[in-house]
């Protein structure tokens, strides 16, 4: 499989680890400051360095591309790719808003190649750990969950808080973990309706810090979400979640169920996953993420 990237910081070098340990062939990189893409060229052992996805595509000999650039550049590079019939892999958030969404799925339904949003937590052993119970029944009717993407004592910088660049803040950034992973553990239901009450609060940021989600899915469940940066504490991880049922509770980080009996007595079931684990963001992860993409290609 030959795979090309845009974008040379953190998440781009991380995708392109996951590529090399698939046994891909890592063909081209893209990237406007040419120092940053000789670098990550040298890395990985790339040979093709160019400044636009336009002269990628034109170049040819690319069967994948990660999209992991700044979100501004998400639809128009995904976009672009599609109908060039290259398979895309673009990092969330999938778009600056609806309309560049909805054109980015307009474009790979007329296009012979796939995309797929990257939300690494779906790989996750623990939340597959926990999801497997709920499907099987063991919490009972979920009735509703908790769920965080916050950053403690922390948030990024650069391009991250500019709304032209970004088009959200900490929600787009950290709360959109903690959406995707209970809806993952739902098994995907579709939003009812949402309220969300997002400020600015810690830092001089002309995108929000801080959150709070409520989400009434189609099938009856309340999610409370939070997201922030710089928070000065958190009740969970990121990605961490509760989901609440009839029967009992379920969580990841720590991941465990418990179960009640009629006379209101808990039982524990534990998952035997450590926690904390030592890497909270493994880079298994995202090889799982990309793993699972090719398999799809390949069965196209």
């Amino acid at each position: 499989m030959n795979i090309a990237f845009t974008g040379t910081g953190y998440i781009s070098k991380i995708h392109a680890q996951a590529a090399r340990n698939l046994g891909a062939q890592l063909v081209a990189v893209v990237n406007h400051r040419s120092e940053s893409m000789a670098q990550f060229a040298q890395q990985f052992g790339i040979a093709r360095q160019h400044a636009d996805v336009g002269e990628m595509l034109r170049a040819g000999g690319v069967e994948v591309l990660v999209v992991g650039t700044p979100n501004y550049l998400h639809a128009p590079e995904t976009i672009a790719a599609l109908r060039a019939g290259v398979h895309v892999l673009v990092e969330k958030p999938m778009a600056l808003n609806a309309a560049e969404a909805r054109a980015m799925l307009d474009a790979g339904a007329n296009a012979p190649a796939l995309l797929l949003v990257a939300h690494c937590w779906r790989f996750d052993p623990e939340v597959l750990w926990l999801r497997a119970r709920a499907q099987a029944g063991e919490l009972g009717q979920i009735i509703r969950t908790k769920g965080y993407g916050v950053h403690a004592n922390w948030g990024p910088t650069g391009w991250f808080t500019e709304a032209r660049f970004a088009g959200g803040g900490a929600l787009a950034d950290m709360g959109i973990h903690a959406i995707d992973t209970v809806r993952f553990l739902l098994g995907d239901p579709q939003p009812a309706s949402v309220y969300a009450r997002i400020g600015t609060h810690y830092k001089n940021y002309d995108v929000d810090d801080t959150g709070v989600i409520i989400v009434n899915w189609a099938d009856g469940v309340s999610s409370y979400i939070e997201s922030g940066w710089w928070q000065p504490h958190c009740d969970g991880r990121e990605a961490a979640t509760q989901l609440y049922g009839t029967r009992g509770i379920g969580s990841i980080f720590p991941t465990h169920t418990t179960s009640t009996n009629a006379a209101g007595a808990p039982t524990v079931h534990p998952s035997g996953f450590v926690h904390p684990r030592a890497d909270h963001s493994p880079q298994s992860l995202y090889d799982a993420q990309l793993g699972y993409f090719f398999d799809c290609i390949r069965q196209q």
